[in-house]
Protein backbone atom coordinates (compact mmCIF):
# COMPACT_ATOMS: atom_id res chain seq x y z
CA UNK A 1 0.00 0.00 0.00
CA UNK A 2 2.63 2.49 1.06
CA UNK A 3 6.41 2.78 0.78
CA UNK A 4 8.78 4.25 3.37
CA UNK A 5 10.95 7.19 2.27
CA UNK A 6 14.69 7.00 3.01
CA UNK A 7 17.32 9.46 4.18
CA UNK A 8 21.11 8.96 3.97
CA UNK A 9 23.35 10.83 6.43
CA UNK A 10 26.35 10.30 4.11
CA UNK A 11 24.55 12.31 1.43
CA UNK A 12 23.82 15.18 3.79
CA UNK A 13 27.26 15.57 5.42
CA UNK A 14 28.93 17.30 2.41
CA UNK A 15 26.02 19.72 2.21
CA UNK A 16 26.20 20.61 5.91
CA UNK A 17 29.96 20.67 6.56
CA UNK A 18 31.08 23.08 3.89
CA UNK A 19 34.53 21.52 4.24
CA UNK A 20 34.85 22.20 8.01
CA UNK A 21 33.71 20.73 11.30
CA UNK A 22 32.88 17.32 9.84
CA UNK A 23 31.97 15.91 13.26
CA UNK A 24 29.23 18.49 13.81
CA UNK A 25 27.99 18.03 10.27
CA UNK A 26 27.76 14.28 10.78
CA UNK A 27 25.79 14.75 13.99
CA UNK A 28 23.44 17.20 12.29
CA UNK A 29 22.94 14.84 9.38
CA UNK A 30 22.13 11.95 11.71
CA UNK A 31 19.66 14.15 13.59
CA UNK A 32 17.94 15.33 10.40
CA UNK A 33 17.68 11.81 9.00
CA UNK A 34 16.32 10.50 12.27
CA UNK A 35 13.60 13.14 12.27
CA UNK A 36 12.93 12.54 8.58
CA UNK A 37 12.53 8.79 9.07
CA UNK A 38 10.17 9.34 11.99
CA UNK A 39 7.98 11.68 9.95
CA UNK A 40 8.16 9.35 6.94
CA UNK A 41 7.04 6.46 9.14
CA UNK A 42 4.11 8.51 10.39
CA UNK A 43 3.05 9.21 6.81
CA UNK A 44 3.32 5.49 6.01
CA UNK A 45 1.21 4.60 9.02
CA UNK A 46 -1.35 7.22 8.03
CA UNK A 47 -1.48 5.85 4.49
CA UNK A 48 -2.28 2.34 5.76
CA UNK A 49 -4.88 3.76 8.13
CA UNK A 50 -6.57 5.77 5.39
CA UNK A 51 -6.70 2.86 2.95
CA UNK A 52 -7.94 0.33 5.51
CA UNK A 53 -10.56 2.71 6.83
CA UNK A 54 -11.76 3.36 3.30
CA UNK A 55 -12.02 -0.38 2.62
CA UNK A 56 -13.75 -1.05 5.93
CA UNK A 57 -16.32 1.67 5.24
CA UNK A 58 -16.87 0.20 1.77
CA UNK A 59 -17.46 -3.21 3.35
CA UNK A 60 -20.13 -1.68 5.58
CA UNK A 61 -21.84 -0.22 2.51
CA UNK A 62 -21.81 -3.55 0.67
CA UNK A 63 -23.13 -5.34 3.75
CA UNK A 64 -26.01 -2.85 3.85
CA UNK A 65 -27.01 -4.33 0.48
CA UNK A 66 -28.15 -7.42 2.41
CA UNK A 67 -30.90 -5.29 3.89
CA UNK A 68 -31.68 -4.10 0.38
CA UNK A 69 -31.90 -7.70 -0.85
CA UNK A 70 -34.13 -8.59 2.09
CA UNK A 71 -36.57 -5.74 1.43
CA UNK A 72 -36.58 -6.31 -2.33
CA UNK A 73 -37.20 -10.03 -1.92
CA UNK A 74 -39.85 -9.54 0.74
CA UNK A 75 -41.78 -7.08 -1.39
CA UNK A 76 -41.50 -9.25 -4.50
CA UNK A 77 -43.07 -12.38 -2.98
CA UNK A 78 -46.61 -12.94 -1.78
CA UNK A 79 -47.39 -12.11 1.83
CA UNK A 80 -47.70 -15.75 2.83
CA UNK A 81 -44.00 -16.30 2.08
CA UNK A 82 -42.53 -13.17 3.67
CA UNK A 83 -41.00 -14.75 6.76
CA UNK A 84 -39.43 -17.49 4.66
CA UNK A 85 -37.65 -15.18 2.24
CA UNK A 86 -36.50 -12.89 5.06
CA UNK A 87 -35.02 -15.84 6.94
CA UNK A 88 -33.15 -17.02 3.85
CA UNK A 89 -31.50 -13.60 3.58
CA UNK A 90 -30.35 -13.81 7.18
CA UNK A 91 -29.01 -17.33 6.62
CA UNK A 92 -27.15 -16.27 3.45
CA UNK A 93 -25.17 -13.80 5.58
CA UNK A 94 -24.71 -16.06 8.61
CA UNK A 95 -23.85 -19.33 6.84
CA UNK A 96 -21.84 -17.40 4.27
CA UNK A 97 -19.77 -15.76 6.99
CA UNK A 98 -18.76 -19.04 8.60
CA UNK A 99 -18.15 -21.04 5.43
CA UNK A 100 -16.29 -18.21 3.71
CA UNK A 101 -14.00 -18.02 6.74
CA UNK A 102 -13.46 -21.79 6.96
CA UNK A 103 -13.01 -22.49 3.26
CA UNK A 104 -13.94 -19.68 0.87
CA UNK A 105 -11.27 -17.09 1.54
CA UNK A 106 -8.54 -19.72 1.30
CA UNK A 107 -9.80 -20.92 -2.08
CA UNK A 108 -10.14 -17.33 -3.30
CA UNK A 109 -6.86 -15.79 -2.15
CA UNK A 110 -4.67 -18.58 -0.77
CA UNK A 111 -1.42 -19.21 -2.60
CA UNK A 112 -1.21 -22.45 -4.59
CA UNK A 113 2.50 -22.71 -3.69
CA UNK A 114 1.53 -23.10 -0.03
CA UNK A 115 -1.51 -25.24 -0.71
CA UNK A 116 -5.13 -24.18 -0.42
CA UNK A 117 -5.73 -26.75 2.32
CA UNK A 118 -3.02 -26.50 4.93
CA UNK A 119 -1.40 -23.23 5.79
CA UNK A 120 -4.23 -21.36 4.09
CA UNK A 121 -7.07 -23.56 5.33
CA UNK A 122 -7.83 -20.83 7.82
CA UNK A 123 -6.52 -18.19 5.47
CA UNK A 124 -6.67 -15.41 8.04
CA UNK A 125 -3.94 -17.04 10.14
CA UNK A 126 -1.35 -14.82 8.43
CA UNK A 127 -3.17 -11.54 9.09
CA UNK A 128 -2.34 -8.72 9.19
CA UNK A 129 0.14 -8.36 6.35
CA UNK A 130 1.20 -5.58 4.02
CA UNK A 131 -0.80 -6.95 1.08
CA UNK A 132 -4.10 -7.14 2.96
CA UNK A 133 -5.48 -6.74 6.44
CA UNK A 134 -8.68 -7.79 8.21
CA UNK A 135 -10.85 -5.24 6.34
CA UNK A 136 -9.95 -7.06 3.11
CA UNK A 137 -11.46 -10.30 4.40
CA UNK A 138 -14.61 -8.51 5.54
CA UNK A 139 -14.97 -6.80 2.18
CA UNK A 140 -14.58 -10.03 0.24
CA UNK A 141 -17.09 -11.79 2.51
CA UNK A 142 -19.75 -9.20 1.69
CA UNK A 143 -19.29 -10.02 -2.01
CA UNK A 144 -19.66 -13.75 -1.37
CA UNK A 145 -22.96 -13.36 0.47
CA UNK A 146 -24.20 -10.99 -2.24
CA UNK A 147 -23.84 -13.82 -4.78
CA UNK A 148 -25.79 -16.15 -2.47
CA UNK A 149 -28.52 -13.54 -2.01
CA UNK A 150 -29.01 -13.30 -5.78
CA UNK A 151 -29.66 -17.03 -6.03
CA UNK A 152 -32.25 -17.04 -3.24
CA UNK A 153 -34.53 -14.77 -5.27
CA UNK A 154 -34.71 -17.16 -8.22
CA UNK A 155 -36.00 -20.09 -6.16
CA UNK A 156 -38.28 -18.16 -3.82
CA UNK A 157 -41.76 -19.31 -2.76
CA UNK A 158 -41.34 -23.05 -3.37
CA UNK A 159 -38.00 -24.19 -1.93
CA UNK A 160 -37.43 -26.21 1.24
CA UNK A 161 -35.50 -24.30 3.86
CA UNK A 162 -32.90 -27.06 4.22
CA UNK A 163 -32.04 -26.58 0.54
CA UNK A 164 -31.24 -22.93 1.25
CA UNK A 165 -28.85 -23.97 4.00
CA UNK A 166 -27.05 -26.44 1.76
CA UNK A 167 -26.73 -24.35 -1.39
CA UNK A 168 -25.75 -21.15 0.45
CA UNK A 169 -22.91 -22.91 2.28
CA UNK A 170 -21.71 -24.62 -0.91
CA UNK A 171 -21.86 -21.44 -2.97
CA UNK A 172 -19.97 -19.24 -0.50
CA UNK A 173 -17.53 -21.95 0.57
CA UNK A 174 -16.46 -23.28 -2.82
CA UNK A 175 -18.23 -22.23 -6.02
CA UNK A 176 -17.94 -18.44 -5.74
CA UNK A 177 -14.42 -18.42 -4.20
CA UNK A 178 -12.97 -20.49 -7.04
CA UNK A 179 -14.34 -18.00 -9.59
CA UNK A 180 -13.04 -15.01 -7.63
CA UNK A 181 -9.59 -16.65 -7.49
CA UNK A 182 -9.53 -17.07 -11.25
CA UNK A 183 -10.23 -13.40 -11.97
CA UNK A 184 -9.24 -11.43 -8.85
CA UNK A 185 -6.33 -13.19 -7.18
CA UNK A 186 -2.89 -11.99 -8.25
CA UNK A 187 -2.03 -15.50 -9.44
CA UNK A 188 -5.41 -16.32 -10.97
CA UNK A 189 -5.08 -17.68 -14.50
CA UNK A 190 -7.26 -14.89 -15.95
CA UNK A 191 -6.37 -12.08 -13.53
CA UNK A 192 -5.36 -8.73 -15.07
CA UNK A 193 -2.79 -8.24 -12.28
CA UNK A 194 -0.65 -11.29 -13.04
CA UNK A 195 3.04 -10.56 -13.42
CA UNK A 196 3.23 -12.69 -16.58
CA UNK A 197 1.30 -15.09 -18.80
CA UNK A 198 -1.72 -12.80 -19.06
CA UNK A 199 -4.70 -14.31 -20.85
CA UNK A 200 -4.54 -12.85 -24.38
CA UNK A 201 -1.92 -10.43 -23.01
CA UNK A 202 -4.66 -8.59 -21.09
CA UNK A 203 -6.41 -10.79 -18.55
CA UNK A 204 -10.05 -10.24 -17.68
CA UNK A 205 -11.11 -6.82 -16.41
CA UNK A 206 -14.09 -7.59 -14.21
CA UNK A 207 -13.44 -4.84 -11.72
CA UNK A 208 -16.27 -5.33 -9.21
CA UNK A 209 -17.87 -8.50 -10.48
CA UNK A 210 -20.38 -8.40 -13.34
CA UNK A 211 -19.23 -11.96 -13.93
CA UNK A 212 -17.62 -12.99 -10.65
CA UNK A 213 -20.61 -11.99 -8.51
CA UNK A 214 -23.65 -11.35 -10.69
CA UNK A 215 -23.26 -14.09 -13.29
CA UNK A 216 -22.35 -16.63 -10.60
CA UNK A 217 -25.44 -15.82 -8.54
CA UNK A 218 -27.69 -15.54 -11.60
CA UNK A 219 -26.63 -18.82 -13.23
CA UNK A 220 -26.89 -20.67 -9.91
CA UNK A 221 -30.43 -19.34 -9.54
CA UNK A 222 -31.21 -20.26 -13.14
CA UNK A 223 -30.45 -23.93 -12.49
CA UNK A 224 -32.34 -23.96 -9.23
CA UNK A 225 -35.45 -22.49 -10.81
CA UNK A 226 -35.22 -24.75 -13.88
CA UNK A 227 -34.91 -27.94 -11.83
CA UNK A 228 -37.68 -26.94 -9.43
CA UNK A 229 -40.06 -25.78 -12.10
CA UNK A 230 -42.46 -22.83 -11.96
CA UNK A 231 -44.64 -21.94 -8.99
CA UNK A 232 -48.17 -23.32 -8.90
CA UNK A 233 -50.43 -20.99 -10.86
CA UNK A 234 -47.62 -19.17 -12.66
CA UNK A 235 -48.64 -20.57 -16.05
CA UNK A 236 -52.13 -21.55 -17.16
CA UNK A 237 -52.92 -24.91 -18.78
CA UNK A 238 -52.10 -23.54 -22.23
CA UNK A 239 -48.85 -22.07 -21.02
CA UNK A 240 -50.02 -18.46 -20.78
CA UNK A 241 -48.07 -16.65 -18.06
CA UNK A 242 -49.97 -15.38 -15.03
CA UNK A 243 -48.42 -12.58 -12.99
CA UNK A 244 -48.08 -13.55 -9.32
CA UNK A 245 -47.50 -10.09 -7.94
CA UNK A 246 -45.45 -9.42 -4.85
CA UNK A 247 -47.36 -8.06 -1.91
CA UNK A 248 -45.53 -4.73 -1.35
CA UNK A 249 -44.26 -2.30 -3.95
CA UNK A 250 -43.19 -0.12 -1.02
CA UNK A 251 -40.67 -2.73 0.15
CA UNK A 252 -39.44 -3.20 -3.43
CA UNK A 253 -38.68 0.52 -3.76
CA UNK A 254 -37.08 0.64 -0.30
CA UNK A 255 -34.89 -2.35 -1.16
CA UNK A 256 -33.90 -0.80 -4.48
CA UNK A 257 -32.71 2.43 -2.87
CA UNK A 258 -30.77 0.50 -0.23
CA UNK A 259 -29.08 -1.52 -2.97
CA UNK A 260 -28.33 1.70 -4.86
CA UNK A 261 -26.70 3.13 -1.74
CA UNK A 262 -24.69 -0.03 -1.16
CA UNK A 263 -23.46 -0.09 -4.75
CA UNK A 264 -21.27 2.92 -3.91
CA UNK A 265 -19.28 0.55 -1.74
CA UNK A 266 -19.55 -2.33 -4.19
CA UNK A 267 -18.02 -0.55 -7.19
CA UNK A 268 -15.83 2.34 -5.95
CA UNK A 269 -14.79 0.28 -2.92
CA UNK A 270 -13.26 -2.37 -5.18
CA UNK A 271 -10.20 -0.17 -5.58
CA UNK A 272 -9.32 -1.33 -2.03
CA UNK A 273 -6.96 1.66 -1.62
CA UNK A 274 -7.65 5.34 -2.19
CA UNK A 275 -4.43 7.08 -1.08
CA UNK A 276 -2.51 6.73 -4.33
CA UNK A 277 -1.38 9.52 -6.66
CA UNK A 278 -1.17 9.13 -10.41
CA UNK A 279 1.25 12.06 -10.62
CA UNK A 280 4.94 11.73 -11.53
CA UNK A 281 6.01 12.63 -7.97
CA UNK A 282 4.16 12.91 -4.64
CA UNK A 283 2.29 16.17 -4.26
CA UNK A 284 2.70 17.10 -7.93
CA UNK A 285 -0.85 16.31 -8.96
CA UNK A 286 -4.41 16.56 -7.65
CA UNK A 287 -5.21 13.54 -9.83
CA UNK A 288 -5.00 10.11 -8.26
CA UNK A 289 -6.91 7.04 -7.18
CA UNK A 290 -9.39 9.27 -5.37
CA UNK A 291 -10.33 10.70 -8.77
CA UNK A 292 -10.84 7.20 -10.20
CA UNK A 293 -13.03 6.36 -7.20
CA UNK A 294 -15.19 9.37 -7.94
CA UNK A 295 -15.38 8.56 -11.65
CA UNK A 296 -16.42 5.01 -10.80
CA UNK A 297 -19.26 6.31 -8.64
CA UNK A 298 -20.38 8.53 -11.52
CA UNK A 299 -20.35 5.73 -14.13
CA UNK A 300 -22.27 3.51 -11.72
CA UNK A 301 -24.90 6.19 -11.21
CA UNK A 302 -25.31 6.99 -14.90
CA UNK A 303 -25.69 3.35 -15.95
CA UNK A 304 -28.39 2.72 -13.34
CA UNK A 305 -30.27 5.93 -14.09
CA UNK A 306 -30.23 5.31 -17.84
CA UNK A 307 -31.44 1.74 -17.42
CA UNK A 308 -34.26 2.88 -15.14
CA UNK A 309 -35.54 5.49 -17.59
CA UNK A 310 -35.16 3.14 -20.56
CA UNK A 311 -37.21 0.51 -18.72
CA UNK A 312 -39.81 3.08 -17.72
CA UNK A 313 -40.57 4.11 -21.30
CA UNK A 314 -39.89 0.70 -22.79
CA UNK A 315 -42.42 -1.02 -20.54
CA UNK A 316 -44.89 1.82 -21.17
CA UNK A 317 -44.69 1.06 -24.88
CA UNK A 318 -44.90 -2.70 -24.39
CA UNK A 319 -47.48 -2.99 -21.62
CA UNK A 320 -49.27 0.35 -21.76
CA UNK A 321 -48.67 1.49 -18.19
CA UNK A 322 -45.99 2.83 -15.86
CA UNK A 323 -44.72 0.08 -13.55
CA UNK A 324 -42.55 0.96 -10.55
CA UNK A 325 -41.30 -2.59 -9.89
CA UNK A 326 -40.18 -2.98 -13.50
CA UNK A 327 -38.30 0.32 -13.25
CA UNK A 328 -36.60 -0.84 -10.05
CA UNK A 329 -35.45 -4.04 -11.74
CA UNK A 330 -34.24 -2.06 -14.75
CA UNK A 331 -32.22 0.20 -12.47
CA UNK A 332 -30.58 -2.80 -10.81
CA UNK A 333 -29.90 -4.35 -14.22
CA UNK A 334 -27.95 -1.24 -15.19
CA UNK A 335 -25.93 -1.47 -11.99
CA UNK A 336 -25.18 -5.17 -12.54
CA UNK A 337 -23.97 -4.43 -16.07
CA UNK A 338 -21.68 -1.50 -15.22
CA UNK A 339 -20.10 -3.32 -12.27
CA UNK A 340 -17.46 -5.04 -14.40
CA UNK A 341 -16.15 -1.99 -16.26
CA UNK A 342 -17.14 0.85 -13.93
CA UNK A 343 -13.54 1.93 -13.29
CA UNK A 344 -12.20 1.84 -16.87
CA UNK A 345 -14.91 3.51 -18.96
CA UNK A 346 -15.93 7.10 -19.59
CA UNK A 347 -19.23 8.39 -18.17
CA UNK A 348 -20.75 8.66 -21.66
CA UNK A 349 -20.06 4.95 -22.20
CA UNK A 350 -21.90 4.13 -18.96
CA UNK A 351 -25.03 5.65 -20.50
CA UNK A 352 -24.75 3.19 -23.39
CA UNK A 353 -24.21 0.36 -20.91
CA UNK A 354 -27.40 1.18 -19.01
CA UNK A 355 -29.48 1.64 -22.14
CA UNK A 356 -28.57 -1.76 -23.56
CA UNK A 357 -28.87 -3.45 -20.14
CA UNK A 358 -32.52 -2.40 -19.90
CA UNK A 359 -33.34 -4.04 -23.24
CA UNK A 360 -31.34 -7.13 -22.31
CA UNK A 361 -33.44 -7.51 -19.16
CA UNK A 362 -36.74 -6.94 -20.94
CA UNK A 363 -35.72 -9.34 -23.70
CA UNK A 364 -34.75 -12.11 -21.31
CA UNK A 365 -37.99 -11.62 -19.38
CA UNK A 366 -39.99 -12.13 -22.59
CA UNK A 367 -37.95 -15.22 -23.38
CA UNK A 368 -38.52 -16.57 -19.87
CA UNK A 369 -42.28 -16.27 -20.30
CA UNK A 370 -42.17 -18.11 -23.62
CA UNK A 371 -40.09 -20.91 -22.12
CA UNK A 372 -42.29 -21.09 -19.01
CA UNK A 373 -39.36 -20.25 -16.79
CA UNK A 374 -40.36 -18.81 -13.42
CA UNK A 375 -38.04 -16.52 -11.45
CA UNK A 376 -39.97 -14.42 -8.89
CA UNK A 377 -37.32 -11.69 -8.76
CA UNK A 378 -36.05 -11.95 -12.36
CA UNK A 379 -32.69 -12.66 -10.72
CA UNK A 380 -31.27 -14.92 -13.43
CA UNK A 381 -32.33 -12.51 -16.18
CA UNK A 382 -31.16 -9.44 -14.28
CA UNK A 383 -27.90 -10.59 -12.74
CA UNK A 384 -27.02 -13.34 -15.22
CA UNK A 385 -28.15 -11.62 -18.42
CA UNK A 386 -27.16 -8.05 -17.58
CA UNK A 387 -23.96 -9.28 -15.92
CA UNK A 388 -22.96 -11.04 -19.16
CA UNK A 389 -23.70 -7.88 -21.14
CA UNK A 390 -21.53 -5.91 -18.71
CA UNK A 391 -18.60 -8.23 -19.43
CA UNK A 392 -19.01 -7.75 -23.18
CA UNK A 393 -19.46 -4.00 -22.70
CA UNK A 394 -16.12 -3.70 -20.88
CA UNK A 395 -14.38 -5.55 -23.71
CA UNK A 396 -15.79 -2.97 -26.11
CA UNK A 397 -15.43 0.32 -24.23
CA UNK A 398 -12.51 0.03 -21.76
CA UNK A 399 -10.36 3.17 -22.02
CA UNK A 400 -6.62 2.81 -22.60
CA UNK A 401 -5.56 5.44 -20.06
CA UNK A 402 -7.75 4.09 -17.27
CA UNK A 403 -6.70 0.48 -17.89
CA UNK A 404 -3.03 1.51 -17.68
CA UNK A 405 -3.49 3.61 -14.53
CA UNK A 406 -5.43 1.00 -12.59
CA UNK A 407 -3.79 -2.25 -13.69
CA UNK A 408 -0.30 -1.06 -14.66
CA UNK A 409 2.14 -3.32 -16.46
CA UNK A 410 2.57 -2.83 -20.19
CA UNK A 411 1.32 0.67 -21.08
CA UNK A 412 0.18 -0.74 -24.43
CA UNK A 413 -1.84 -3.60 -22.95
CA UNK A 414 -5.12 -4.38 -24.75
CA UNK A 415 -8.20 -2.27 -24.05
CA UNK A 416 -11.69 -1.84 -25.52
CA UNK A 417 -12.27 -2.97 -29.11
CA UNK A 418 -14.36 0.08 -30.01
CA UNK A 419 -11.78 2.35 -28.38
CA UNK A 420 -9.05 1.09 -30.71
CA UNK A 421 -7.56 -1.51 -28.39
CA UNK A 422 -7.98 -4.60 -30.55
CA UNK A 423 -9.81 -7.85 -29.92
CA UNK A 424 -7.74 -9.40 -27.12
CA UNK A 425 -9.61 -7.95 -24.14
CA UNK A 426 -12.97 -8.84 -25.67
CA UNK A 427 -11.75 -12.38 -26.39
CA UNK A 428 -10.66 -12.78 -22.77
CA UNK A 429 -14.11 -11.66 -21.66
CA UNK A 430 -15.86 -14.15 -23.92
CA UNK A 431 -13.73 -16.83 -22.27
CA UNK A 432 -14.83 -15.52 -18.88
CA UNK A 433 -18.51 -15.87 -19.75
CA UNK A 434 -17.93 -19.42 -20.99
CA UNK A 435 -15.96 -20.65 -17.98
CA UNK A 436 -18.28 -19.08 -15.40
CA UNK A 437 -21.29 -20.59 -17.13
CA UNK A 438 -19.62 -24.00 -17.30
CA UNK A 439 -18.28 -24.03 -13.72
CA UNK A 440 -21.46 -22.83 -12.04
CA UNK A 441 -23.62 -25.12 -14.17
CA UNK A 442 -21.46 -28.15 -13.34
CA UNK A 443 -21.40 -27.42 -9.61
CA UNK A 444 -24.66 -25.73 -8.68
CA UNK A 445 -26.68 -27.51 -11.36
CA UNK A 446 -25.47 -30.85 -10.01
CA UNK A 447 -26.19 -29.81 -6.43
CA UNK A 448 -29.76 -28.73 -7.20
CA UNK A 449 -30.35 -31.92 -9.20
CA UNK A 450 -29.16 -34.09 -6.31
CA UNK A 451 -31.34 -32.17 -3.86
CA UNK A 452 -34.27 -32.66 -6.22
CA UNK A 453 -33.68 -36.41 -6.42
CA UNK A 454 -33.42 -36.62 -2.64
CA UNK A 455 -36.71 -34.69 -2.36
CA UNK A 456 -34.98 -31.94 -0.41
CA UNK A 457 -35.53 -29.15 -2.93
CA UNK A 458 -39.21 -28.32 -3.46
CA UNK A 459 -41.91 -28.14 -0.81
CA UNK A 460 -45.14 -30.17 -1.13
CA UNK A 461 -47.82 -28.58 -3.31
CA UNK A 462 -50.27 -28.16 -0.42
CA UNK A 463 -47.65 -26.24 1.55
CA UNK A 464 -46.89 -24.06 -1.47
CA UNK A 465 -50.57 -23.19 -1.90
CA UNK A 466 -51.04 -22.43 1.78
CA UNK A 467 -47.80 -20.49 2.03
CA UNK A 468 -44.43 -21.27 3.55
CA UNK A 469 -44.83 -18.97 6.53
CA UNK A 470 -47.68 -20.86 8.25
CA UNK A 471 -46.46 -24.30 7.19
CA UNK A 472 -42.74 -23.98 7.90
CA UNK A 473 -42.16 -20.90 10.04
CA UNK A 474 -44.89 -20.93 12.67
CA UNK A 475 -47.24 -18.27 11.32
CA UNK A 476 -47.76 -15.33 8.99
CA UNK A 477 -45.57 -12.24 8.94
CA UNK A 478 -48.62 -9.98 9.08
CA UNK A 479 -51.87 -9.98 11.03
CA UNK A 480 -55.02 -10.50 8.96
CA UNK A 481 -58.72 -10.19 9.71
CA UNK A 482 -61.14 -13.02 8.98
CA UNK A 483 -62.54 -10.96 6.07
CA UNK A 484 -59.08 -10.61 4.50
CA UNK A 485 -58.47 -14.32 4.90
CA UNK A 486 -61.80 -15.08 3.29
CA UNK A 487 -60.89 -12.86 0.34
CA UNK A 488 -57.93 -14.97 -0.67
CA UNK A 489 -55.36 -15.33 2.10
CA UNK A 490 -55.26 -19.14 2.32
CA UNK A 491 -53.56 -20.47 5.42
CA UNK A 492 -53.18 -24.09 6.43
CA UNK A 493 -52.91 -24.47 10.19
CA UNK A 494 -50.03 -26.49 11.53
CA UNK A 495 -51.13 -30.08 12.06
CA UNK A 496 -54.45 -29.71 10.20
CA UNK A 497 -53.64 -30.97 6.71
CA UNK A 498 -57.12 -30.72 5.14
CA UNK A 499 -58.55 -27.60 6.72
CA UNK A 500 -58.12 -23.94 5.86
CA UNK A 501 -58.74 -20.87 7.95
Amino acid sequence: MASTLSCSASDLIPLLSGGANATAAAAAAEFICGRFETISGKFTDASYAIDNTYLLFSAYLVFAMQLGFAMLCAGSVRAKNTMNIMLTNVIDAAAGGLFYYLFGFAFAFGSPSNGFIGKHFFAMSGFPKASFDYPYFLYQWTFAIAAAGITSGSIAERTQFVAYLIYSSFLTGLVYPIVSHWFWSSDGWASPTRADNLLFQSGVIDFAGSGVVHMVGGIAGLWGALIEGPRIGRFENRGKPVTLRGHSATLVVLGTFLLWFGWYGFNPGSFAIINKSYGASPGSSFYGQWSAVGRTAVTTTLAGCTAALTTLFGKRLIDGYWNVTDVCNGLLGGFAAITGGCSVVEPWAAVICGFVAAWVLMGFNKLADKLRYDDPLEAAQLHGGCGAWGIIFTGLFADKTYVSEIFGGDPNRPYGLLMGGGWRLLAAHVVQIAVITGWVSATMGTLFFVLHKLELLRIPSEDEIAGMDPTSHGGLAYMYTEEEIGNGIMVREMGRENEHV
